[in-house]
């Protein structure tokens, strides 16, 4: 009876693994196939091999592309762990009306991206947005974002936290709230400061919450596009571009399907790549406060 369990499992699963395959697995063979050969609209497919990861490497508004992506990435993942986990410790110390402040945190997640884009354009109009003329009267700098590629990347990466802050901040919070009280009466009993509580406790705690929280924020922020595409394009004169754009560009502006499949692997090597070394760092540095 014993042997025949798995015969009665596997037609159940066939539609789960059918699914897998169709989804993922044959689109992302087609994609490595597509990288390999330089195609265009009533272009036959002709396989070059290596070329157009080649070319892809060698452009310079690809190499530009990506320190953008890399740079967003690492500011914004960083602020929103670190605004995360300060409000996860917040609402978990018992703040007044945390109903309605986790309604008004998980707010942003609520609202579509075009949405939030053409609302943080007009918040931060150069001319007559009201955060703008807010700044002035506070002798503030403002940002000149339509004209500075530094002022648009600083704004994209604001609005991407914003965007995104609600996912970070519900995991950490969870994950806080998981934390038995116990262990608190007892480093209290033990004398322990709130910081070496903290320390101590709260962290190497949710330490497996973080590692998860900045894996998936690497992986989807490494695919950043909407709040960068919808603000500037990508201008003025590409210095604003992330390597989603660029991929796009190279497919639908320039109908150069083989630089582009090849520029969707490089990201998909590259964001895994950049979120696993970070989350081993995260793991051994968690292990080494735990001791």
């Amino acid at each position: 009876m014993e042997a025949t369990k798995p015969i009665r499992v596997w037609p159940m699963l066939a539609p789960v693994h059918a699914l897998v395959l169709g989804v993922i697995v044959l689109p992302s063979l087609y994609v490595v196939w597509l990288s390999l050969s330089a195609s265009t609209f009533g272009q036959a497919p002709v396989y070059v091999g290596l070329a157009n990861y080649l070319k892809v490497l060698a452009d310079p508004a690809f190499r530009q592309a990506l320190l953008n992506t890399v740079l967003l990435v690492l500011v914004a993942v960083h602020v929103e762990l670190l605004l995360g986990l300060g409000m996860a410790l917040l609402f978990a110390s018992g703040l007044p009306f945390r109903r309605f402040l986790l309604v008004a945190v998980l707010a942003p997640y609520a609202v579509s991206e075009v949405t939030a884009v053409v609302m943080w354009r007009f918040l931060f109009d150069p001319d007559a947005g009201p955060v703008t003329l807010a700044l002035r009267a506070w002798g503030l700098p403002t940002l000149d974002w339509a004209y500075e590629p530094s002022h648009a990347l600083v704004l994209i990466g604001l609005l991407t936290v914003w965007l995104h802050l609600p996912f970070t901040f519900v995991i950490l919070y969870a994950a806080r709230l998981a934390v038995p009280g116990e262990l608190y009466e007892a480093a209290r009993i033990d004398g322990a400061t709130r910081w070496q509580a903290f320390r101590r406790v709260t962290m190497p705690l949710l330490m497996p919450a973080i590692v998860i929280a900045l894996l998936f924020r690497y992986i989807f922020a490494f695919r950043l596009f909407s709040e960068a595409w919808l603000l500037t394009k990508g201008g003025p004169a590409r210095s604003t571009e992330v390597v989603a754009i660029y991929l796009y560009q190279e497919a639908f502006t320039f109908n150069a399907f083989g630089p582009a499949a090849a520029t969707s692997w490089i990201m998909v090597v590259a964001s895994l790549l950049l979120a696993g070394l970070y989350a081993l760092v995260l793991r051994r540095s968690g292990a080494s406060h735990a001791h």
